[in-house]
């Protein structure tokens, strides 16, 4: 074993960990080096690295002459042109590739960089304060981000890479520098991060992979790549400080794994491994529409996990049967702005028309994880604190809107809606109270009749885990999602480079939490379903369906290969599997007996 050293201090020996796989390599040539990291978008690349650094730039601390500061502010103004027809570029080449959705990442940029408060705020601090235009963006800049950076929540650190990469754009403009956005064709780009706009426009390049230091298996960045059918792995650490242009790489967006000057063994290896996983997909797509049964005849089904509406054009082909997880995040405008009960309601509408009679299911805003939208007050620890229902619970405006828009959308019957970070029966039973009288107050408002949605509840956390009896004697469905209940059951930040490789889906408790919920939804006849990331899982899902479990949210690409692994088991041999597991007393164990019956089908 080896250390990369960076001259910080040392991290714990398990994180950063290079083996070297063929020390005694021919004379002349470097050793082979294999790196972990984060897979967030699977398939395998073999190329050239590409070492993408952002151009950073010294704010002069001078103070201003009173005749300069015009000039400075009409400095200001200009970065804000150049930056707003950059990003109108770079959202008409987002609709070109993936379509509106994604395309809206970049109307919120341009929408912030119109915000009145911010623009004025800047271009007041620089005449008062006769501060250089660059010092100011980035004091102003700064205070958002320290917040957002601050929250445990995925959803606010996206939206600090989102305000980082707007400060930058301001920045680089005002030096009148252009953008950096055309590389080597076909390398596998290594950078410390990635915004949305630079995967957007690098991807032009034909690249072949990227590899970051920091990011996580949802952010943005690992969702476009998904679109788009470029591998990347994240969480790297300092990796892009110790690999520079023009060496050759492996990267396996899959398992997480990068290898830097690989051997000829591995190469083989790796263009084998490629190979296979492309047969194996180009066969599951052949029968992806049709409906899965295991060999014995058992029925399961597979839905989609979803953040914009574009992505409904696949559902079909993919052979999912309706949105098992709509994320509506990502309507809340520069992550700030809470959009209008209008503004939802044709936007559910019309996706719930698009996919009727399938059901889509709404998870209602998942938001929070600190103060960032309605408190000045900072959390100590954001991620045991004010999220999800809470918010939902005490800000009723919020909560009211995006229940009368749901109400109002459906039409057809078709949507569910999903409540998240559910940890108490008062909790469900304050929602359905709201939606009661919601449905009545719409009634009497149009004269129709309201169709009430079927209400579900997330078990992502050890308390619902413990009333999972009561939870599914009270609602109508329950989804599990994986990767927060794992992260609070296993008190591991799975975003954390330091502490991510302790966050193993295969430990006990979470194996033996996940046959719980199912054992007792099944029990008292309250459908259940997976959403997290344990139901694209091929080691995971004999398992599960071993557990009882009928029903799993991916992935739209993921579902055709898990459909053909599905026809090729029979249900004694998954309640075998799943006994098994459940009395075996480590991760390592687990995940080998898993290991295990893969190797058998």
């Amino acid at each position: 074993m080896s250390e990369k050293t960076t001259g910080q201090p040392a991290l714990p020996s398990r994180v950063g960990k290079v083996q070297k796989k063929n020390p005694a390599s021919p004379a002349g040539l470097p050793a082979e080096d294999a790196y972990r990291g984060i897979g967030a978008s699977r398939g395998i690349a073999i190329g050239t690295s590409y070492a993408f650094e952002k151009e950073q730039y010294d704010h002069e601390a001078k103070t201003l002459e009173p005749e300069e500061i015009d000039g400075e502010i009409e400095r200001f103004v200009v970065a804000l042109h150049r930056s707003e027809k950059e990003l109108k570029k770079i959202e008409r080449v987002t609709t070109r590739k993936l379509g509106k959705g994604y395309a809206n990442l970049f109307e919120a940029q341009i929408m912030l960089l119109h915000d009145p408060v911010l623009t004025e705020s800047i271009s007041g601090r620089i005449r008062e304060e006769q501060k250089t235009a660059a010092l100011v963006i980035d004091e102003e800049f700064g205070r958002y981000l320290e917040q957002f950076r601050n929250s445990d929540d995925q959803y606010f650190q996206e939206r600090a890479c989102d305000f980082r990469d707007i400060k930058e754009r301001i920045i680089r403009n005002l030096h009148i520098r252009k953008l950096h956005s055309w590389i080597p064709e076909g390398t596998i780009v290594i950078s410390e991060h990635l915004s949305p706009a630079d995967v957007i426009l690098l991807s032009r390049s034909n690249v072949k992979g990227f590899v970051t230091d920091t990011g996580g298996q949802t952010s943005h960045i690992s969702l476009i790549c998904k679109s788009l059918n470029i591998p990347m792995v994240v969480g790297l650490g300092n990796f892009s400080q110790t690999v520079e242009s023009g060496k050759q790489i492996i990267i396996d967006g899959t398992t997480g794994t990068v290898v830097i000057n690989p051997s000829e063994k591995t190469i083989e290896h790796y263009n084998r491994k490629r190979d296979d996983e492309l047969q194996s997909e180009a066969d599951a797509s052949l029968t992806a529409e049709q409906p899965a049964y295991t060999r014995c005849g058992v029925r399961i089904s597979f839905y989609s996990n979803i953040d914009f509406k574009e992505e409904l054009a696949a559902i079909k082909t993919t052979g999912s049967e309706g949105v098992g997880l709509f994320r509506t995040e990502n309507l809340f405008i520069d992550g700030t702005k809470v959009p209008r009960e209008s503004e939802q309601l044709n936007y559910y509408r019309e996706m719930a028309e698009t996919i009727a009679p399938m059901p889509l299911v709404v998870r209602l805003f998942d938001i929070g994880g600190d103060k960032l939208l309605y408190s000045p007050v900072r959390e100590p620890n954001p991620n045991l604190g004010w999220r999800g229902i809470r918010i939902l619970i005490d800000v009723p405006e919020i909560l009211e809107n995006q229940l009368r828009a749901v109400l109002r959308a459906n039409t057809h019957g078709n949507i569910h809606i999903l409540l998240p970070m559910i940890t108490s029966i008062e909790q469900i039973r304050f929602i359905k109270e709201r939606l009661e009288k919601l449905c009545n107050q719409i009634t009497d408002e149009t004269g129709l009749a309201c169709e009430k949605p079927f209400v579900g509840a997330m078990i992502e956390v050890p308390a619902a885990v413990e009333i999972i009896e009561e939870i599914t004697r009270c609602v109508d469905f329950v989804s599990i999602g994986t990767n927060d209940l794992t992260q609070y059951t296993i008190a591991v930040d799975r975003n954390n480079v330091i502490v991510q490789d302790l966050f193993d889906k295969f430990h006990p408790a979470i194996i033996r939490q996940l046959y719980r919920v199912i054992s007792t939804a099944q029990k008292n006849r309250c459908p259940a379903s997976i959403c997290g990331d344990m139901a694209s899982d091929r080691l995971t899902l004999p398992f599960l369906i071993g557990c009882g479990l009928r029903k799993f949210s991916v992935v739209s690409a993921d579902i055709a290969k898990l459909k053909k692994m599905v026809s090729s088991i029979t249900l004694a041999e998954t309640e075998l599997l799943a006994g098994e597991c459940l009395e075996l007393a480590s991760a390592e164990k687990i995940k080998s007996r898993l290991e295990n019956f893969l190797a058998t089908l």
